[in-house]
């Protein structure tokens, strides 16, 4: 074979090569966004999202990310009971049902987690109490996006166990105000600790920019 073919032939596999790599350069999570499913249920309920993130979180929230959380809790299934015991659409367990109904009296009266109208609700308020109470540890700085991780953290696993978690992170140098730094500290059991990590990023990372590509309004708080 000539120089010239040997050249010619370089160049098409250089090409090939660079189309290859272009077809893998969706990150991970990109690839899982355009893999997921939206459920037909979930435009049954789409105006109560709308009107219950406005209602707690003001017109310029994401119904987007209380969409993709009660996706990744139960796929809109208004009947889902996990083996643990948790319960309906945003999966409250019985003791945080009750809990939650006795802060918030006025906005959820005798609660019924099994009620889909009344879990969306709920699972709103849970979310921005839980947000209001992430910290700054340090004087680093702390992104919209690890503050959502964080109260993510807290609605699946609770608030006390990211808090030693937390804890653990700054005991180790690292940031305590950085999830991916707090990510790499365990104080509960790997399985449990593998679930924790696990929610936010599903939620922020993969189901939120799909529901807002699907067309919920929103804006991703890890964009």
């Amino acid at each position: 074979m000539s120089r010239m073919s040997n050249t010619r032939a370089g160049l098409i596999a250089a090409a090939i090569a660079m189309l290859v790599l272009l077809g893998l350069g969706l990150s991970q999570d990109a690839q899982a966004q355009q893999r997921v499913a939206i459920p037909e249920a979930s435009a049954l309920y789409r105006h109560r999202v709308e009107q219950v993130v406005a209602d707690v979180w003001g017109v310029n929230a994401s119904p987007a990310r209380l969409a993709a959380q009660l996706h990744q809790e139960s796929g809109w299934r208004i009947r889902a009971k996990s083996p643990v015991g948790a319960q309906g659409m945003a999966q409250f367990m019985p003791a945080t049902a009750k809990w939650i109904a006795e802060q918030f009296p006025a906005e959820l009266g005798a609660f019924d987690p099994w009620d889909p109208m009344q879990a969306i609700k709920a699972a709103a308020i849970y979310d921005k109490w839980l947000l209001d109470r992430v910290q700054s540890i340090g004087h680093t700085r702390m992104s919209e996006c690890t503050r959502w991780n964080f109260a993510l953290r807290g609605y699946n696993g609770g608030e006390q166990w990211l808090l030693r978690e937390r804890g653990l992170t700054v005991a180790g140098r690292a940031n305590a105000n950085d999830w991916r730094d707090v990510e790499r500290f365990r104080a509960r059991g790997t399985a449990a600790h593998q679930e924790n990590i696990g929610y936010p990023r599903r939620i922020l990372l993969v189901l939120e920019p799909a529901y807002i590509a699907a067309g919920w309004p929103g804006t991703a708080a890890c964009g």
